[in-house]
C-alpha cells in the first residue's frame, strides 16, 4: 500500500515568501510532545509545519533511508488538518498538551478517512469502515492530528506459534530502528519502531500480553498497559476482552501520561469501561520527581533471566530507584503456584479469539468479506503469501474451541484470573509490603529470521499483568551492546497513576533513553 503524502519541498517552499529562500528547518528528531508543543506555543513551530516535517521524515526514513517499514500509510487529510489547528490556535483556542501533535494509530483501530484497518491481514484490505474508534474520537477532540496506521505484527500475533513479530502480509517486515536486522518485538512493532525513529512522538499500541511493553522496551521508549477497562475497545480488531486493551508509546513518561489522559474514560459499548470515567484522573498533573519517596518496591529477582550484563542494568535502576527514595524488598520466588497460568491463559485467548473476531467482523459496515473466524482461515488457505512464512496453528487451534458459555472457558477464566491477580500480583504485593513490583521488560532484540521465526529468549514479566488486567510500564533503563532493555514496573488494579509517577521519578533520577543509530546489524 502507498503512503499518502503531500511533496515536502513543495509544501515548505509554500511557507516562504517568493523571492526568499525558506528558512532552516525546525529538527523534530528526537523531540518529545511537550517539547514540540512549548515550541508552537512560543512561536518557533507550529501546526501545519510540524505535521508537514513528519511526513517528510516518513517518506525519508521509513520508505527510503533505513526503509523501517513501520507506518503502513498516512492519512491525506493530516496537512489540512493541523492547518485548521493552527488556525485554532491564532485564535487563541488549544485544547490542551496534544493539541496540533502528530499521533500514529496502530492499524487494528479503526478511524475515519479513507484507509481500511487492516490488522496486517490482505482480508481486511478493504476495510475502510468510516468509523472511528472511541479512543480516536478523544484524540482529535483533543486536537491530535491523527498522521497515519503502523505496521503490527499480523493479527496482533495470534495467528501462529511460529511467527516472526513485526511482520504482516499489508505492512512487510518492520525493522528496528537501533540494529536493522534486529527484530522489533510485537504486535505493536511499527508503533513502537516509529516512535523511537521521530517518525511521530507518540503512537497507540494495543496489548493482549506484551505487545506494547515489549516493543517499546526493545525500540528503547516509554510504553504504557493501562488497567484493562480503563480505556475503550470499541472498533479495534480483538483477540480477548479479558485481556485486551490499547495504550501510549511515547519517548517520556510524561507524553505517556498526557496520552492516556485523553483516551481514558467510560464507553457504553465496551461494559468493561464501566469505571473508566471514575477512575480516571490528570495523569501528567500526577508526576513528581519525588513519587519514589517512601515507597517499597517488590524485586521479582528470579524472572530476570541469566545475563550479566542486564543484571548490571537492573542493579544499577534500582540503585536509581533507591537514590530517589524508595526501599527495595528483594522477592527470592515469585513464580511459585503459577504453575497452570499459561495453559489457563491460552484456553481464554483462543476462546475468546473465535468469539470476538466474529463478533467484530460481523459489526463491520460491509456486506462482503469474512464474517467469522473459520472465514480467516479459509481466506488464508487461498491466499498462500498469508501463510509463506509461517501458518495458522493458533488460529485453527481457536476455530476448535466452544463458546463463551463452555465449562472448558468458565474455569479457565476463572483460574487465569486468580492465579494472575489476587494469588500473583495482589499476593506477591501484600507478602512483601511492597507498593509496585519491578522486572526486566525484554532481553536485547533477536536477529529477525522469517524462515524460522522469533528466537525471543526473554526475560519476560508481561504474563501476571496481562492476565489479571492489571497497569504495565516500561522505561528505557540502558542498552546492551545498543541495544535497549526496559525497565517494568507493575500495580495492582486501578493505580495506573501511581506506577506511572513511579515510572516518571525513576526516569527523571536514571535518563536512560538512547536514540537509534540505525547500524545495519
Amino acid at each position: 500500500m502507498q503512503k499518502i503524502f503531500l511533496a515536502a519541498a513543495v509544501s515548505l517552499l509554500a511557507l516562504a515568501p517568493a523571492a526568499a529562500m525558506p528558512p532552516p528547518l525546525p529538527p523534530v528528531e528526537d523531540k518529545d510532545a511537550a517539547t514540540l508543543q512549548a515550541e508552537m506555543t512560543q512561536g518557533s513551530m507550529y501546526d501545519e509545519l510540524l505535521t508537514t516535517l513528519y511526513l517528510d521524515r516518513i517518506l525519508k526514513i521509513d520508505d527510503y533511508g533505513p526503509k523501517l517499514d513501520a507506518v503502513i500509510a498516512t492519512f491525506p487529510d493530516a496537512e489540512s488538518e493541523a492547518k485548521r489547528l493552527w488556525q485554532e490556535r491564532q485564535a487563541g483556542k488549544v485544547r490542551g498538551p496534544l493539541h496540533g501533535i502528530p499521533v500514529l494509530i496502530k492499524d487494528n483501530i479503526e478511524a475515519k478517512g479513507p484507509l481500511p484497518t487492516t490488522a496486517g491481514s490482505l482480508a481486511l484490505k478493504d476495510n475502510v469502515t468510516g468509523r472511528d474508534a472511541p479512543i480516536v474520537a478523544r484524540l482529535r477532540e483533543a486536537g491530535a492530528v491523527i498522521l497515519g496506521k503502523t505496521n503490527l505484527s499480523e493479527w496482533a500475533n495470534i495467528r501462529s506459534g511460529d511467527s516472526t513479530s513485526g511482520w504482516s502480509a499489508v505492512g512487510g517486515l518492520t525493522k528496528n530502528p537501533h540494529a536493522l536486522n534486529r527484530n522489533a518485538c510485537g504486535s505493536s512493532s511499527g508503533s513502537g519502531a516509529a516512535v523511537a525513529a521521530s517518525l511521530a512522538p507518540l503512537a497507540i499500541g494495543t496489548e493482549t500480553d506484551g505487545s506494547i511493553t515489549c516493543p517499546a522496551a526493545i525500540n528503547g521508549i516509554v510504553g504504557f498497559k493501562p488497567t484493562v477497562g480503563l480505556v475503550s475497545r470499541t472498533f479495534i480488531v480483538p483477540i480477548s476482552h479479558s485481556q485486551d486493551t490499547a495504550g501510549p508509546m511515547a519517548l517520556t513518561v510524561r507524553d505517556a501520561a498526557a496520552l492516556l489522559g485523553v483516551i481514558a474514560g467510560s464507553d457504553p459499548a465496551d461494559p468493561a469501561t464501566a469505571e473508566a470515567d471514575a477512575r480516571k484522573t490528570d495523569y501528567a498533573a500526577k508526576l513528581s520527581p519525588d513519587a519514589l519517596k517512601g515507597k517499597k518496591i517488590g524485586v521479582l529477582r528470579d524472572r530476570i533471566g541469566g545475563r550479566a550484563d542486564i543484571a548490571a542494568l537492573f542493579d544499577a535502576a534500582l540503585k536509581a530507584m533507591e537514590g530517589a527514595g524508595a526501599t527495595i524488598v528483594e522477592i527470592k520466588d515469585s513464580k511459585s503456584g503459577q504453575d497452570e497460568l499459561g495453559a489457563a491463559e491460552l484456553e481464554v485467548l483462543m476462546t475468546e479469539l473465535k468469539a470476538d473476531m466474529a463478533t467484530y467482523l460481523a459489526s463491520r459496515p460491509a456486506k462482503d468479506g469474512p464474517k467469522t473466524l473459520g472465514d480467516l482461515i479459509a481466506f488464508n488457505k487461498a491466499h498462500p503469501e498469508e501463510l509463506r512464512w509461517f501458518d495458522q496453528s493458533l488460529f485453527e487451534l481457536a476455530e476448535t474451541k466452544g463458546g463463551l458459555d463452555s465449562p472448558a472457558y468458565r474455569e479457565a477464566k476463572a483460574k487465569a484470573a486468580r492465579l494472575a491477580g489476587p494469588e500473583g500480583i495482589d499476593r506477591l504485593l501484600a507478602e512483601n509490603k511492597a507498593d509496585f513490583l519491578v522486572g526486566v521488560t525484554n532481553g536485547p532484540a533477536w536477529t529477525t529470521d522469517l524462515v524460522n521465526g522469533d528466537h525471543y529468549t526473554g526475560p519476560s514479566v508481561s504474563q501476571m499483568p496481562a492476565v489479571a488486567g492489571y497497569p504495565h510500564l516500561t522505561v528505557p533503563m540502558g542498552a546492551v551492546e545498543g541495544l535497549p532493555i526496559g525497565l517494568s514496573i507493575i500495580g495492582p488494579k486501578w493505580s495506573d497513576a501511581d506506577v506511572l509517577a513511579a515510572g516518571y521519578a525513576y526516569e527523571q533520577a536514571s535518563r536512560k533513553r538512547v536514540a537509534p543509530t540505525y547500524r545495519p546489524q
